[in-house]
């Protein structure tokens, strides 16, 4: 068995069935020739950083290791945004990239950098196959992405490694790293008679997500859930309050709180806003995290379900009413203040209810921008995952890759691609992809022609207005160009007619949807303050 098999068969063991990427004419059409045998699909990407979140997709959806695979030089300097969107977003990730040999890298200057360099500040770990006996450090860089905090590592591949026979490695099963618990956390539980529980990333998994649950039912309090957590606690349940992103929306249920009990909430999840809260923390998360908003005052560190099943909670003094009240109150604060055009939480709303008319359930990937709000607030999940966004790095550009991936891991369900202009604009050449592939994907377009979220803060910044603005986009035509059913809605009329159209199409398409941004400033500072 060569390298490329032996990487190939590791791969599939753990649960790898896709493999994203642009390749170029080295190692990487090994690892494409090969990969079939393995049950391992590639795809053709149109941009390696978009393959990359492609690829960080499937590995939240899967739990296995998303793959991504480039040529050397500028394949690898193109992934990069990608590979710090996994590290970020806490999914396991690969980078396969062709690399130099030591002999090659000292006269070869035609497209070489120092790779390893170049995403070291992105990237948990680095490995070059050009050992005689490689497989070992390989199987210990796919252990590395797949331990908390999860994220990417890049393995240089060379034409010599990959065809080289590879070595046995004896099986090994690494230890968990043993985290003491902090404090008291049954004395805290059981003092506490308003709780608050704040749920995150780490949680979203079905099997967490169960325990949570009971764990919620339980105390009877509010659950806050962020952005990457939507689904852990369905939106439909009497215990959800909303959205948790430490800013200015969810502080009149969190400040009520005598305990706030953070589950699986990774601090790459919040914004740039500092803690404004007093009551002690109870920390249940996989490790401790060493840069914080604030310090818990007791913590339990190590799998959550574990975790969570060694409490014993009991009632708090929430009432129903209460934790109702203030879910509607978050929801009225971010209802739309302007006209014409679609509304954005209106684009949410109709695409849901159309979606269920069509006896469809797809996921949702939603981009970095001003629609993120009504996006994530107001699309219902049932269940983890059910909503894929790039949080931790909040990259724009994220939604229609992360849709197409979510699109080809159940095509029973299919996929719906929220995203600006602005973040379309720079993944356009995936619809390409799309279309190539027949995926059961819909991509809307919020489109204002501006950079929203920016033009916002430039105005509170009282600043003339430049560099924020678009001339408009036909993205229904563009869409069609490039074999995509393109749709247009200019009313809410209009937009449930394409809603129709789309669900009903067998292949993707794109609805381009005429939004006025006025309403866009009070959503943010009914948000973030």
């Amino acid at each position: 068995m060569t390298l490329t098999e032996a990487l190939l068969a590791e791969l599939a063991r753990r649960g790898t069935r896709r493999i994203w990427g642009v390749p170029g004419g080295g190692s990487s059409l090994d690892v494409i020739e090969a990969a079939p045998r393995f049950g391992i699909d590639f795809i053709l990407a149109r941009q390696e950083s978009n393959a990359a979140i492609a690829a960080m997709a499937d590995a939240e959806l899967t739990g296995a290791p998303g793959v991504v695979l480039t040529t050397k030089g500028p394949g690898v300097g193109n992934a990069v945004n990608g590979l710090a969107c996994a590290t970020l977003e806490r999914a396991p990730l690969l980078l396969l990239a062709d690399g130099f040999t030591p002999k090659q890298a000292s006269w070869v200057t035609h497209q070489y950098f120092d790779q390893r360099a170049m995403t070291g500040g992105v990237v948990k770990g680095y490995a070059r196959a050009d050992a005689e006996a490689p497989m070992a450090g390989i199987i210990a860089l796919l252990d590395q992405a797949e331990a908390a905090p999860r994220g990417a590592v890049h393995l240089d591949l060379t034409g010599e490694a990959v065809r080289r026979p590879a070595q046995p490695v004896e099986a090994f099963q690494a230890m968990a790293p043993h985290h003491p618990p902090v404090g008291d956390a049954a004395g805290l539980l059981a003092a506490a008679r308003r709780p608050v529980l704040l749920v995150g990333v780490e949680a979203a998994n079905a099997t967490d997500a169960a325990a949570l649950r009971r764990f919620a039912e339980a105390l009877g309090c509010p659950v806050l859930v962020t952005y990457k957590a939507k689904g852990v606690l369905p939106d439909a349940h009497p215990l959800h309050a909303g959205i948790f992103t430490g800013g200015t929306l969810e502080a009149p249920c969190v400040g009520q709180a005598d305990l706030i009990i953070q589950a699986g909430l990774d601090p790459v999840e919040l914004i740039l806003q500092p803690w404004r809260y007093t009551a002690p923390i109870l920390d249940i998360a996989l490790r401790p995290h060493p840069v914080r908003y604030a310090d818990p005052t007791a913590a339990l560190h190590g799998k959550l379900a574990d975790s969570i099943a060694a409490l014993a909670p009991r009632a708090s003094s929430w009432t129903p009413a209460e934790i109702a009240a203030l879910r509607d109150a978050a929801l009225a604060a971010l209802e739309w203040q302007g006209s014409g055009g679609v509304s954005p939480p209106d684009i949410v709303r109709i695409a849901q209810k159309e979606a269920r008319a069509a006896g469809a359930t797809p996921r949702v990937a939603v981009d970095a921008g001003a629609h993120m709000f009504s996006a994530t607030a107001f699309w219902q999940c049932e269940h983890p995952r059910d909503l894929l966004i790039s949080n931790g790095l909040a990259s724009m550009g994220f939604a229609l890759p992360a849709g197409l991936a979510a699109a080809l891991h159940d095509p029973a369900r299919g996929a719906i691609a929220f995203t600006g202009d602005g973040g379309l604009m720079m993944c356009l050449g995936e619809l390409a992809t799309a279309a190539q592939l027949g995926a059961k994907l819909v991509t809307i377009v919020f489109n204002d022609s501006a950079l929203s979220l920016i033009d916002i803060k430039q105005q509170q910044r009282q600043l003339p207005q430049a560099g924020v603005r678009f001339t408009r986009t036909d993205f229904a035509a563009v869409a069609e160009g490039f074999g995509v059913k393109g749709l247009r809605a200019d009313d809410p009329a209009q937009y449930e007619t394409a809603l129709r159209q789309a669900f009903a199409h067998d292949g993707p398409s794109l609805i381009d949807v005429t939004v006025n941004p006025a309403g866009y400033p009070a959503q943010l500072q009914a948000m973030r303050g």
